[in-house]
């Protein structure tokens, strides 16, 4: 499956922005998808990820309760909507698919998404 991500953009500090990203070459509700942000000078962390049909969710505590993740399967994209954004959550943030039979499953290990997208850049200015 190929993955594409966008919305980056600059935002201020407290600000919101949506990050979205499309799927195509396979079918999008069979994937766990995730997003996973990297920032300069720093290991990409995991942030979050939704079961095939949306049901659960997984979010790192330095994201909780300010992003929110959601699907729309019938248009074969993920989002991550950021909230209360701070200049810590600057990074390049990346979706990543993982196959599975379980529907309800998540997957919070970075190590284990097969596919990734290129990447789109989140800057938050204070």
């Amino acid at each position: 499956v190929q993955l594409q991500a966008s919305g980056g953009g600059l935002v201020q500090a407290g600000g919101s922005l949506s990050v979205s990203c499309v799927a195509s070459g396979g079918t999008f509700s069979l994937y766990v998808m995730g997003w996973s942000r990297q920032a300069p000078g720093k290991e990409r962390e995991f942030v979050s990820a939704i079961a095939r049909r949306g049901e659960t969710t997984y979010y790192a505590d330095s994201v909780k309760g300010r992003f929110a993740i959601s699907r729309d399967n019938a248009k074969n994209t993920v989002y991550l909507q950021m909230n209360s954004l701070k200049p810590e959550d600057t990074a390049v943030y990346y979706c990543a698919a993982v196959k599975t039979t379980r529907i309800f499953l998540v997957v919070s290990n970075i190590n284990e998404y097969d596919y990734w997208g290129q990447g789109t850049l989140v800057t938050v200015s204070s």
